[in-house]
């Protein structure tokens, strides 16, 4: 009994402290955010109304014969210059996630299977603007404090899909007809698929805080905040770091069967759409580098159908990135958000045969 109360009057201790954690949360945050993401993306917006490109295709020439090991160094070289410092943050964000935030607090906000849960954790995506891989970490962090599926789901989806940089930089590159599509089925997914994702685990019956007594399932983690939070860091780069870095070395090498050259007939056919979505769901990139991908591709040919199911199928998701979630979510959750993902690139392709 006295052990129960000792545990009761911990949590009532760090009750009090609650606000100042999350506060140092949020700096931590805002402060990467902004050197990683939100200044350079500022600047390139600029660049991008100027010169309506923000850059090449990270695929590169996919004409040029090499060896299947030197396409995957290559790409690989490539693509971690590009997101290491946001891959870093992310895993940074994601064990403080853990060791940081009040889990009642956290458990309020985002530990229901309701739509609110599920809006509330697509909307805290927006100032994020993470790619799919770069924002798993923190959706691993929130599961293991118990946020619900909805909830995280709409975190991690929402951060590629519905970034806000991006969406500008399609306007300035693309068109803006590009941006309507990405948004419209983005906020699909985001939003809609999230939320419908509760329906594929079990248990997931909504959290009610006024019934779960205080020191009984919200104890915090006990000792000192550092070590409890090496070893959050520690578990989560051992668990995430050596299927990440293989799984884009495969798709290094396999990029140009993911993306094959056309003939002029199937530039803009359903199979073709069909194709680059699957293609697209598996493949990894950096923050909005499927539109330099799109601009590369339909300058040689590329039908407008294909080209808007990879809007939304790139950023959405990959393998590495389902790779890094794999232990946090049932396998059937990860399997519907897959299938909704290439479902809703196809449907955007058709649209897109239609509207672009």
């Amino acid at each position: 009994m006295s052990q129960f109360n000792d545990s009761v009057q911990k949590e009532k201790i760090s009750s009090k402290d609650a606000i100042w954690f999350i506060v140092f949360f949020m700096a931590i945050a805002a402060a990467g955010l902004l050197y990683v993401k939100w200044w350079p993306y500022f600047q390139k917006a600029i660049s991008a109304s100027a010169t309506h490109s923000i850059g090449p295709s990270i695929l590169g020439d996919q004409s040029a014969s090499s060896s299947p090991w030197a396409a995957s160094w290559d790409y690989a070289k490539v693509y971690f210059q590009s997101v290491w410092k946001a891959a870093l943050l992310g895993i940074l964000l994601g064990s403080l996630i853990q060791v940081l935030l009040p889990s009642r607090w956290l458990l309020k906000v985002l530990g229901k299977t309701s739509f609110g849960s599920t809006a509330a954790g697509g909307l805290a995506s927006i100032p994020g603007m993470m790619c799919t891989c770069c924002a798993a970490p923190m959706a691993v962090g929130m599961r293991k404090k118990k946020v619900s599926i909805g909830a995280s789901l709409a975190f991690w989806l929402g951060n590629p899909t519905i970034n806000p940089a991006t969406l500008i930089f399609m306007t300035f590159v693309l068109s803006w007809k590009f941006t309507v599509l990405r948004l419209f089925f983005g906020l699909i997914l985001v939003f809609g698929v999230s939320y419908f994702a509760n329906r594929f685990a079990k248990n997931a019956a909504p959290v009610d805080l006024e019934k779960v007594p205080e020191g009984e399932t919200f104890q915090e983690e006990d000792g000192p905040f550092f070590s409890r939070w090496i070893k959050s860091l520690g578990m989560m780069l051992l668990h995430i770091g050596p299927a990440y870095i293989f799984s884009v070395l495969l798709l290094g090498a396999a990029r140009v069967w993911l993306f094959p050259q056309l003939s002029e007939a199937a530039t803009n056919s359903l199979f073709a759409v069909i194709g680059f979505a699957l293609a697209g769901m598996l493949f990894v990139i950096p923050t909005a580098a499927e539109i330099p991908i799109i601009q590369t591709f339909m300058l040689i040919g590329l039908g407008a159908g294909p080209a808007a199911a990879l809007l939304i199928t790139l950023p959405a998701l990959s393998l590495p990135s389902l790779l890094i979630v794999s232990r946090s979510y049932p396998k059937r959750v990860l399997l519907f958000v897959t299938i909704s993902v290439v479902v809703l690139g196809v449907l955007c392709g058709i649209a897109g045969m239609f509207v672009l």
